[in-house]
């Protein structure tokens, strides 16, 4: 209980609201960080996913890939770049980068190959060609299943994304590691506890996000690969 009353004091407190190292701040930089690295990682990963999904080609590589970039160390992909690049947000991007391609590079792929032959064969016999299969029936029938990775992918970069105070820039790891060398349990907690709401804001947009943009008839349909 005085646990809990230390981080309400500590969010009561007026200084950790103001000025660059203020809650506001800290938030918006997380958030950038996060979005950047989710961009990133989307703008990668989905085409192929795509590509291979449609083509069935290539499929096995980019998943192994994948699968091996999801088995690697985040804070050790972040040692590795820090130590060739030097410390900022390059570092920190690539680390997070990595993290998140894996789960929207599988989903997205699964989500295209687990369209049934049999409608793709019927939407080519009445002319579709290969880019118009894959633009108006593939990827909205694979819909669910690329918004799960993109979530998937965004809860964890949301999540990891206070590696970046280790490498000297902000966002809200910066008052854990700050509370850390201080020794200021509260802090500490605060901190830990803005990056869960953050995490479950992120969820709960991408629920929004999936009534808006999935067809009624698919939402039921259970998500499946990387959740």
């Amino acid at each position: 209980m005085n646990v809990a009353a230390d981080v309400a004091s500590w969010f009561a407190q007026p200084e950790n609201w103001r000025g660059p190292g203020g809650i506001p701040v800290r938030f918006a930089e997380h958030v950038y960080y996060s979005l950047a690295a989710l961009a990133l990682a989307a703008a990668i990963a989905v085409p192929v996913g795509l590509l291979t999904g449609h083509t069935g080609r290539g499929g096995f590589l980019a998943i192994s890939l994948a699968n091996f970039a999801r088995a690697l160390p985040t804070i050790g992909v972040l040692t590795l770049v820090v130590l060739g690049m030097g410390l900022g947000l390059v570092p920190v991007l690539v680390a997070l980068v990595a993290l998140a391609v894996p789960p929207i590079l599988v989903n997205t792929y699964e989500g295209v190959r687990g369209v049934d032959p049999q409608v793709t064969d019927a939407a080519r016999g009445m002319g579709m060609r290969g880019r118009e299969v894959l633009a108006r029936l593939e990827v909205p029938l694979a819909m669910p299943l690329i918004l799960l990775g993109l979530r998937t992918a965004a809860v964890q970069v949301v999540s990891t994304a206070t590696i970046a105070a280790y490498v000297g820039i902000g966002g809200l790891g910066r008052f854990i590691v700050d509370g850390q060398s201080q020794q200021i349990i509260e802090q500490i907690l605060g901190g830990a506890l803005l990056v869960v709401l953050l995490a479950l804001a992120v969820t709960a947009l991408f629920a929004l996000l999936r009534r808006l943009v999935v067809a009624p008839g698919l939402r039921s349909r259970p998500a499946s690969p990387s959740s």
